[in-house]
């Protein structure tokens, strides 16, 4: 029984400190909400939606 003791407990600490990393991983990625900037540089005369349009239509 011994012989098993040490590596069942080696795994099962190897196994906690990769769940942790992984809740606090996933947490801190998920984190990141923030809406980006618009660019609203464009020229609104010649652009829909500030993106512009080649060619007649």
């Amino acid at each position: 029984m011994g012989k098993f003791l040490g590596p069942g407990l080696g795994s099962v600490v190897v196994g906690a400190v990769l769940g942790v990393v992984a809740v606090f991983g996933v947490t801190a990625a998920l984190q990141e909400n923030s809406r980006p900037q618009i660019d609203r540089s464009g020229n609104a005369d010649s652009s829909l939606l500030n993106q512009v349009e080649y060619g007649s239509r």
